[in-house]
């Protein structure tokens, strides 16, 4: 998913790979992509393609990712799969 991105280094997505057990929920629930398992152990492989919409920290049995939703304005990005990029807006009036 490189093609949809808000902004660059700025997700607050956080992997305990000590406390990850390798279920591989966080992968199967991430729309983005984001997270992939490595071995038995998930890794973090596009940060910059979290749209923070906290679906891998809920589905986590171990609470060993975990993500801070909305600081990356999910919403912006999915306003702009469907209105366009000159149409989205990330404030208030968002939602």
């Amino acid at each position: 998913m490189k093609d949809f991105r808000y902004l660059d280094k700025v997700a607050t997505l956080r992997l305990n790979k000590d406390a990850c057990v390798g279920c591989g929920m966080c992968v199967t629930v991430c729309p983005q992509r984001v997270v992939h398992l490595n071995g038995k152990k998930a890794e973090i492989m596009d940060l910059d393609g979290c749209m923070e919409c906290g679906a891998c920290t809920m589905n986590c049995p171990t609470g060993a990712i975990a993500v801070t939703p909305g600081v990356g304005c999910a919403a912006y990005i999915i306003q702009t799969w469907l209105k366009g990029k000159d149409k989205a807006s990330c404030g208030p009036d968002c939602c």
